[in-house]
C-alpha cells in the first residue's frame, strides 16, 4: 500500500540482486554522444570515443524484524498445527512491521538509525541539490547529478496557497519535462494535497486510484494527466515530481524480505527467527525529478 513503491514495480523497477558486490551500482546518462555529426558520400564519420555513462554506488542498507516464541509458548501450545498457527500469525505482524518502517524510509533522507536507514526521496530529490554527495556523487560538483527546486518564498515570491499552487506546479513542471520526459507520479504532503485540492476542486479533476495506475486505496487528485497522492510521510508542505522509470528498488535476493531459521538462543529458552532485508532505493537520473517545497 505505498503508492511510490507500486509505480516502481509496475514499471520493472524492482530488482532482486543475487550476485552482490560491495555496493549497489547503477549505470547512468549523463551527457549526449559527442559523435553525432551530418555528412555526404565518403565523409570520414567520428568514431572516437565518447564518453557518455558512469555509474554511481549506493550503500547496502539492512534490516530485521525478529519472530520469537518464548520455551513456555511452544510448551502450552503443544500440538504441532497450534505452533504453526502462532508462527504464522507472529510472522504476519513481522513482516506488515518490516514493510511498514521500508515505506517510511523511502521518504527519508538516509540519516535515520545513525545512516542506516535507507536514502529516500528527501535523499534524492533533495531540498539543496547542490549540497552533499548521493549514490557517490557530489551533486554541488556535477550540475547534471541536480535534481529540479521549486521554493514557494524564494522563487514564487510568497508561500504557497489555494490560489497561486497550481502556478508554481506548472512552473516546476516546465523545469522537470526535458526531451520528451515528464513526471508520472506526484505525491503530497497533506498541507498541499490540500491547498491542490481546493485549487482544482471546483473543475472536479479527480481520478479514480484503480485506474491512474498507483491501486486502489489513495487518495487520488489530477495534474496534466499525472496522478497527484497524498501520503502523509511525506515532510510538510513538501510535493514531489517523480519520474519513477529513474528510480529503482533494489533488494538482495539473500535478503527480500525473507525469513532465516529459527534458532534457540543458547542463553534463553526462546527460539528467534528472523526477517531480513537488503537493499536500496536508488536512481540513474536525478535531473527528471523535482521537489515543489515551503
Amino acid at each position: 500500500r505505498n503508492a511510490l513503491l507500486k509505480r516502481i514495480r509496475d514499471n520493472g523497477n524492482m530488482r532482486v540482486i543475487s550476485n552482490g558486490g560491495a555496493t549497489i551500482q547503477r549505470q547512468l546518462a549523463y551527457a549526449e554522444n559527442t559523435t553525432f555529426q551530418y555528412y555526404s558520400g565518403y565523409e570520414t564519420l567520428n568514431v572516437s570515443a565518447s564518453d557518455t555513462l558512469t555509474s554511481s554506488n549506493w550503500e547496502w542498507k539492512q534490516a530485521a524484524v525478529n519472530v520469537t516464541i518464548s520455551g513456555f509458548e511452544k510448551a502450552v501450545n503443544g500440538g504441532s498445527q497450534q505452533i504453526i498457527d502462532l508462527v504464522e500469525a507472529r510472522t504476519k505482524v513481522a513482516m506488515m512491521t518490516m514493510a511498514n518502517n521500508i515505506s517510511t524510509g523511502l521518504y527519508s533522507n538516509g540519516t535515520g538509525s545513525g545512516g542506516k536507514q535507507i536514502g529516500g526521496l528527501q535523499l534524492i530529490l533533495a531540498d539543496d541539490p547542490t549540497s552533499g554527495t548521493v549514490g557517490g556523487i557530489d551533486g554541488g560538483t556535477y550540475s547534471f547529478w541536480q535534481n529540479v527546486t521549486f521554493d514557494a518564498s524564494t522563487d514564487g515570491g510568497t508561500a504557497a496557497t489555494s490560489t497561486n499552487i497550481v502556478s508554481y506546479m506548472n512552473s516546476l513542471y516546465n523545469s522537470v519535462c526535458l526531451n520528451g520526459d515528464q513526471p508520472d507520479l506526484i505525491i503530497a504532503d497533506s498541507n498541499y494535497f490540500g491547498l491542490y485540492q481546493a485549487a482544482v476542486q471546483a473543475v472536479q479533476r479527480i481520478t479514480n486510484s484503480s485506474t491512474s495506475g498507483v491501486g486502489i486505496g489513495f487518495p487520488t487528485l489530477d495534474y496534466q494527466g499525472i496522478p497527484v497522492i497524498l501520503d502523509n510521510n511525506v515532510p510538510t508542505n513538501h510535493m514531489y515530481f517523480i519520474n519513477t522509470k529513474n528510480l529503482y528498488f533494489d533488494v538482495h535476493a539473500d535478503r527480500n524480505f525473507t525469513p532465516g531459521e529459527m534458532m534457540r538462543p543458547v542463553n534463553q529458552d526462546a527460539f528467534v527467527m528472523p526477517i531480513l532485508f537488503m537493499g536500496n532505493l536508488t536512481c540513474d537520473n536525478r535531473r527528471n525529478h523535482g521537489v515543489l517545497k515551503a
